[in-house]
């Protein structure tokens, strides 16, 4: 009986793990793909018993997809790969002049918002992308002000899962901020040492059979809007292997990063199962940026662990900006959005 049992949970396991990899033709299939580790673990955990059974030969072979479904999730890996890779992280030179952007979930309901104020107190970092950001968020942000005077806030509908983008480096001249309709995405080009960079902040809603597919394609236009050289970042509640990811990449011309590793755990479980968390903040990139490294920070009351990443910009990177003149600080709160 146990040995059936393990047989056809070892099945059970194997279509959904299947499933995940047609993530291109419905959303369902992708929502299967964000669990593709998980899954792999357990199907190889299923099959290792089976192994000594007259089910070896299917053990066996589930065993060998299990570990090459979990080879998909790895950036370290060296196996030749058939389906899209992500960016490998760029060598820092010394003339290169480093930024810093750093990427949280906020939390909507964060108890300790003086967690999130002395972490980017102390981190310093040049530009801000921040997700979930309630009536609550905007007046704790404020406190920010005087540090990071350029800045852009887009509410959501709902009041509750807004971005916002904050930085220390004025915007480039003649350019202004901008949100989309719903408030899922905030642009501004952001002057680096006299070189104007599309900086974006995004937060995509929950996977099928949520509204996430629909939205993404909601969020074509500025997408698709981003200059020749961008950087974005965000809680995109979707892994880096995943086709809805292969999407934003696709639609914006854009690359996604080496994950920074599990940024998710459920806040009701302990901090030591992080690793068995999701990857889903995610950074993007294109044109003259050169991504160095990322890294998690400490957690801030989040269920989100903030990312630090570092970038410089090659030599040659277009839209040159006047570095005489600098925008005015803009603080945009936009109108009533559209539900």
């Amino acid at each position: 009986m146990t040995v059936s049992v393990a047989f056809f949970a070892m099945m059970a396991i194997s279509a959904a793990l299947v499933a995940g990899f047609f993530g291109a033709l419905h959303p369902a299939f992708d929502s299967f793909a964000h669990f593709r580790a998980h899954f792999a673990v357990l199907m190889a955990l299923c099959a290792l018993p089976l192994l000594a059974t007259s089910f070896r030969l299917q053990a066996a072979a589930a065993l060998l997809f299990a570990v090459a479904a979990f080879a998909t999730t790895s950036n370290e890996l060296p196996f030749p790969r058939l389906w899209p890779v992500q960016a490998a992280y760029e060598a820092k030179l010394g003339d290169q002049a480093v930024y810093r952007l750093l990427q949280m979930n906020l939390r909507f309901n964060n108890p300790t918002p003086e967690k999130v104020l002395s972490l980017i107190g102390r981190t310093q970092p040049d530009v801000i992308t921040l997700d979930e950001v309630s009536g609550m968020w905007t007046e704790k942000l404020g406190l920010l002000s005087s540090a990071y005077p350029y800045r852009i806030l887009c509410p959501y509908p709902n009041g509750v899962f807004g971005v916002a983008l904050l930085s220390r480096r004025p915007f480039a001249a003649g350019t202004e901020p901008r949100c989309d309709p719903r408030g899922a995405m905030a642009i501004a080009t952001v002057d680096f040492g006299g070189t104007g960079v599309d900086v974006a902040a995004i937060h995509l809603s929950w996977p099928w059979p949520f509204e996430q597919s629909w939205q993404i394609g909601e969020l074509t236009e500025p997408l698709t809007s981003l200059g020749e050289t961008a950087i974005m970042a965000g809680d995109c509640n979707a892994v880096p292997w995943s086709a809805a990811i292969r999407r934003v990449a696709s639609l914006g011309g854009l690359t996604v990063m080496p994950s920074a590793g599990p940024t998710w755990l459920h806040l009701k479980l302990p901090d030591f199962l992080r690793f068995a968390g999701l990857p889903i903040d995610q950074v993007f990139s294109k044109g003259a940026i050169l991504i160095h490294s990322a890294s998690k920070l400490e957690s801030t009351g989040s269920d989100h662990l903030p990312v630090m990443v570092e970038f410089s910009l090659r030599p040659e990177a277009p839209k040159p900006v006047d570095e005489r003149e600098t925008a005015t600080a803009s603080v945009v709160q936009p109108g009533k959005a559209r539900s």
